[in-house]
């Protein structure tokens, strides 16, 4: 059994020298050429196959017991970071520990523009070395900080300063095409940017990663991935660059296998033996020959979403494809809308915000998918007491537009914590409450966690919501009370004002009726004057007693009990005494005039016959009574 354990370990030792020596090396921003050169030793040579052979017959065991020996081992060179500073720079330089500190100088002459000869290079943690001084002796850790003093040379000149300052804050366009598939991007980037920023935005593009990218269209300054877009050199505002996939090591690799005769085990001192493939410009896709592009998945949510809606259902059914249909029930909405519907109703009915963010190219996406935000009392518990919005961060386009979204709403600070998230910290899971005045971010729950923490945060951030939500409960019953007794005193007020206005449109009815009615009576008593007077003016006049003439002599009683007489000639016409009758202010239509002895109603007589016809001669007491 130990003797295969042996076996197995010097397969996987061989093969991964074999992968390192046709892949081609990089470390990190500034490259070394290292790795290249191979030693010859005894153990795996063209003589070796002999005595393998010969081995493996007198063995028993299938697999011979190889044993790493010492001259057969190359131990490649250890690197080294440096981040060095200069006033207002930062330079990251990597070096093997075989280099010098002159080494370090002359790169950061190139950086910085500066002699080598006027750098005081400072911050050894073993005191001041000088420029031949091996690193390997200083027996330094892996990062290191240094800096740069120049006592020899004028500090910069304003303008320069100022100047460099202004190119750090422009923004340059970068007009990026595809190669393989003639597609053109046009990417905002500003002067601080460095140009390996640039590279892996353009592996979220195209998902050509760093190692494999091929580039046209770099100035020749742009020696660096370190750089930023404001000294590299490029076109300002806008510059033209081309990228395409490296040709696969796969075909290389097998090339290098038929040819190789000799195979080198080599080992890091940092313990680095078991690194992803991938760290080594090996996908697992060229690993087993199957190219990523077919591995990837479809797209949780379509690049730049004009729609926010359209984008979550689609966001919804690809979700359910990828995790079942068991999974929160995704508000399908604006984000303004989901506040409406989460913060703006009755306090009774308000809930907390969930936003989950999604990430496709984080390794906790999956489990985080699966076994937490699936879980059915996750989900149950996110139904009943949130309203869930989703996005999909995996796109810079979509993610720029939830960063914008999200300072609108949330402010820079919040922006600004999510836009430092890692991509492996994704997915994250914001818990947001709507209070009077803004929204509070209560929690931000990042995708390293299980499915009872994700629940005691849920449940925390409902406590605090709760209590919120009950202090909003009173004070908007106490409203509607206060509301209520203010409509009650309006409708009150309203009822007496209706009252009052009635009563005083009544009582202005009634005045004009009286004064309609005055304004008839006035009218017909000046009517009734204007008559009597005119029956007045035309009587005969009154004959004297001692007239020869027959005279009959009349004493008339009013309903007041007041008599009037006057003396008419025999031969007058009834309609004469009517007439004076009336002069007095009795018309014969209102009044009738009736004799006593006999009792008769002498307005029923013939006006025209004369005080003889009718019988009222020589004298007569009539009495005056009003008509019913």
């Amino acid at each position: 059994m130990l003797t295969l354990f042996y076996a197995l370990y010097s397969l996987v030792m061989v093969t991964k020298a074999a992968i390192n020596g046709v892949i081609p090396q990089e470390n990190g921003i500034l490259q070394s050429e290292y790795g290249g050169e191979t030693l010859q030793g005894p153990a795996y040579g063209p003589t070796s196959h002999s005595t393998a052979a010969s081995s493996a017959s007198s063995s028993s065991s299938a697999f011979r017991h190889v044993v790493p020996s010492r001259q057969i081992v190359e131990r490649q060179p250890r690197m080294l970071d440096f981040r060095v500073e200069y006033r207002d720079r930062n330079v990251d330089v990597v070096l093997e520990d075989s280099s010098t500190v002159g080494d370090i100088k002359h790169i950061l002459e190139n950086e910085l523009q500066i002699p080598a000869s006027k750098m005081l290079l400072k911050g050894w943690k073993t005191g001041d070395v000088d420029d031949s001084t091996v690193l390997k002796t200083l027996h330094l850790p892996k990062n290191n900080s240094l800096y740069v003093l120049t006592p020899d040379l004028p500090p910069p000149s304003s303008s320069h300063s100022g100047a460099l300052q202004e190119s750090l804050n422009q923004n340059f366009m970068l007009i990026i095409t595809h190669r393989e598939v003639q597609r053109e991007y046009n990417l905002n980037f500003s002067g601080s940017s460095t140009i390996q920023e640039v590279k892996r935005n353009v592996y979220d593009l195209t998902s050509i990663p760093v190692r494999h990218q091929l580039w046209e269209g770099w100035p020749p300054s742009a020696t660096d991935d370190s750089m930023t877009l404001a000294v590299s050199g490029v076109s300002f505002p806008c510059h033209r660059l081309t990228v395409g996939r490296r040709s696969s090591p796969v075909q290389t690799r097998e090339q290098s296998e038929e040819q190789c005769t000799d195979v080198h085990m080599v080992s890091d001192s940092d313990g680095d033996d078991f690194e992803d493939a991938t760290e080594f410009g090996v996908d697992d896709g060229e690993m087993f020959g199957v190219a990523s592009s077919a591995l990837r998945k479809s797209p949780m949510m379509p690049e730049n979403a004009e729609n926010e809606g359209d984008a979550l259902l689609q966001f919804t059914a690809e979700f359910s494809s990828r995790y079942g249909d068991c999974h929160p029930v995704y508000f399908i909405g604006s984000l303004e809308a989901a506040f409406q519907e989460a913060f703006y109703g009755k306090a009774r009915d308000r809930k907390l915000l969930a936003i989950y963010l999604h990430h496709d190219e984080s390794v906790l996406t999956n489990v985080f998918c699966s076994q937490m935000l699936c879980a059915e009392s996750i989900v149950s518990y996110l139904s009943q007491n949130f309203i869930t919005w989703a996005w999909d961060m995996t796109k810079e386009a979509n993610r720029a537009r939830f960063l914008t979204m999200c300072t609108r709403h949330f402010g820079s600070v919040v922006a600004q914590t999510i836009r430092t998230q890692k991509t492996d910290q994704f997915p994250l899971f914001l818990i947001i409450m709507g209070k009077r005045s803004s929204n509070e971010v209560l929690n931000v729950i990042q995708g390293n966690t299980t499915v009872d923490e994700l629940m005691m945060r849920l449940m925390a951030a409902m406590e605090i919501f709760s209590a919120q939500q009950q202090e909003d409960i009173k004070d908007e019953d106490e409203r509607e009370a206060r509301e209520n007794v203010k409509r009650e005193q309006d409708e009150a007020y309203r009822i007496s004002l209706e009252a009052d206005r009635a009563k005083r449109e009544a009582q202005e009815r009634e005045m004009a009726e009286q004064f309609r009615l005055e304004q008839i009576r006035k009218e017909q008593e000046e009517e009734r004057e204007a008559i009597r007077l005119s029956l007045e003016q035309s009587l005969p006049p009154e004959p004297k007693e001692e007239s020869t003439e027959s005279v009959s002599k009349l004493r008339i009683r009013t309903p007041s009990g007041e008599f009037f007489e006057r003396r008419f000639l025999a031969s007058s016409k009834l309609q004469v005494v009517f007439d004076f009758v009336a002069s007095k202010g009795y018309p014969w239509e209102e009044y009738k005039l009736l004799g006593t002895f006999p009792r008769r109603d002498v307005t029923q007589l013939d006006p025209n016959k004369s005080l003889l016809e009718v019988k009222l001669y020589p004298q007569e007491t009539l009495f005056l009574e009003a008509k019913e």
